[in-house]
């Protein structure tokens, strides 16, 4: 019997969960704000992956594909107002942290709504460029845009989030 690991050409499932896990978790909270859903969405993007592995060109990038998956079943998620993947009661909100203080987590809040209020390729590309810290080719492989679309997206995502950010303060 094949193993999860063992789907598609020379694909490693399991080490590519050991790699990019915990970043497309950290990318699914900019979508969601409860913790268990985010987990449960990037699950569920493995899952496709492992379904969907011979649809990988050799030589191409499968930790894009993820992200993609991730971002796709957000806006799914958001758009349908669904608790989680699993239909599971709502989690308790994750509890801040002791060291965080009331000032640090408005700021990072009203950072995160400015970045939801932007239109959907410009957030996409924002927060895949200075979250993830992907680079413009990247970014443009994950999204299936051209390099110079993802810098205009950019370009107008940094700007909008200038305007909004600097009328809050």
């Amino acid at each position: 019997m094949e193993s999860v690991a063992d789907v598609g050409p020379g694909l490693d499932i399991v080490g590519l969960f050991a790699a990019e896990a915990a970043s497309l978790t950290r990318l699914a909270r900019f979508y969601l704000d409860d913790r268990t859903a985010a987990e449960d969405l990037v699950q569920e993007a493995f899952i496709r992956l492992s379904r969907s592995a011979g649809r990988i060109r050799h030589g191409g990038n499968p930790a894009a594909y993820l992200r993609s998956i991730v971002i796709n079943l957000a806006r799914d998620h958001n758009r349908r107002g669904l608790v989680s993947l699993r239909h599971r009661p709502p989690a308790h909100p994750d509890a801040p942290s002791a060291e965080e203080d009331a000032t640090t987590r408005a700021e990072r809040q009203q950072v995160i709504d400015a970045l939801r209020s932007l239109p959907r390729r410009q957030r996409d590309c924002v927060t895949l460029r200075y979250y993830l810290d992907l680079s413009i080719p990247d970014i443009a492989e994950t999204l299936g845009l051209t390099n110079n679309t993802v810098k205009t997206h950019l370009q107008r995502g940094l700007a909008s989030l200038a305007t909004t950010l600097e009328g809050t303060r």
